[in-house]
């Protein structure tokens, strides 16, 4: 397996040395804070595991594993945010969770370790169920759950197509280890219907986030063409540009010219998926600036006064996200098309509303026939 590397912008050693970091800042327990003394939630625990898997840190990432395994709780979930000798938010988060789906799929095309698959498959099915327990008639998933077990009233789009790579990626599991379930296969095309049309009301309005714009493609519940146009329609508005048009990162939130790592590396992949290699490149290198000499990456920048933000944050989940982009970029390892060439996952069932109110709320569902 060769290292992640981008020729020409990011070496195999420099990718090495930034996932030292995320080894260095793991705890013995198995549990990756987002830096020392910080929290960890699981769906960045995963991020930073599969990154260390992919730079041939397994022991780490099976650790990484262990943890999630070990503090599962019987109904399926995870709390929002642990600390080193707790609990920090005690809220059950449907993205967070279902995050675990994407991550021991991901180990299984990096390694081909039946017997990890195997262990870990009770694992991603109580927590697919517990999530999918969150999805409403017409599709979307509810955000998350009160530590009393009550739903909060509204989803959340990134999280919904988040959810929906999770789940396809949970589908490819149960496939594989000979478990099908049929049932996440038709909750899956309501889903992915639902992240694409985007009706009134389904989702919490957060258009000034840039995980809102990107991630119905990065998901695949947007595809083809109408992927590409979908990127372009907001690219001025999220990509923050300086002297002749040189890309300089993108932007958290729309309004701010606040440049997260993480979020160019994610973007960077989407724009790969869509088959606009020349902008991923262009936002791939937009996170060296954010990159310290001894691997570290800087959560993000302020620009024009290259003020960081939070003060000098250096954060493991966006030295993970711009591994993963640059094993994607450069098709370095067997798990690198994982986010970028969705054809290799299970096909998603075309769905249509066969009755909608109104308001557009509590459609009724069926596959689509030819």
């Amino acid at each position: 397996m060769s290292l992640p590397e981008v020729p020409g912008i990011l070496a195999a050693d420099d990718v090495r040395a930034t996932a030292a970091t995320i080894a260095e800042w793991q705890l013995p327990d198995g549990m990756v804070p987002w830096f020392p003394g910080g929290h960890a939630d699981p769906w960045n625990h995963v991020e930073a595991a599969m990154a260390l898997a992919v730079t041939g840190y397994l022991d780490e990432a099976e650790a990484a594993y262990e943890w999630l395994m070990a503090s599962q709780q019987e109904d399926g979930a995870w709390h929002q945010y642990y600390l080193a000798d707790g609990i920090e938010d005690p809220k059950f988060d449907a993205n967070v969770i279902s995050y675990v789906a994407t991550g021991i799929w991901h180990h299984w095309l990096l390694t081909s370790d039946r017997g990890f698959l195997e262990s870990m498959w009770p694992v991603v099915e109580r927590a697919i169920d517990y999530v999918l327990d969150l999805q409403t008639p017409r599709g979307e998933v509810l955000w998350a759950r009160h530590p009393d077990g009550t739903p909060w009233s509204f989803a959340l789009l990134a999280g919904s197509s988040s959810i929906c790579h999770s789940l396809r990626c949970a589908v490819a599991i149960a496939e594989e280890v000979g478990s099908e379930r049929p049932d996440w296969e038709l909750s899956l095309g309501h889903l992915a219907h639902v992240v694409r049309t985007r009706p009134r009301g389904a989702f919490a309005p957060k258009e000034r986030w840039a995980m809102d714009w990107y991630y119905p493609v990065l998901s695949g519940a947007i595809t083809g063409i109408e992927a590409r146009h979908h990127l372009a329609d907001r690219l001025d508005e999220f990509v923050v540009s300086g002297p002749d048009d040189e890309v300089l990162g993108v932007r958290c939130v729309s309004d701010k010219d606040w440049a997260t790592a993480a979020e160019t590396a994610e973007c960077a992949m989407a724009h790969l998926l869509v088959g606009e290699r020349a902008t991923a490149l262009k936002l791939f290198r937009a996170t060296m600036p954010m990159r310290r000499p001894d691997g570290y990456y800087l959560t993000g920048i302020v620009y024009p006064g290259l003020i960081t933000f939070p003060t000098d944050e250096c954060s493991t989940y966006t030295a993970a996200a711009v591994i993963l982009a640059a094993d994607a970029i450069g098709a370095c390892s067997p798990a690198s098309d994982l986010f970028v060439n969705h054809s290799k996952l299970p096909d998603v069932i075309d769905v249509e509303p066969l009755l909608v109110d109104a308001d557009h709320e509590g459609p009724f569902w069926l596959p689509k026939r030819d």
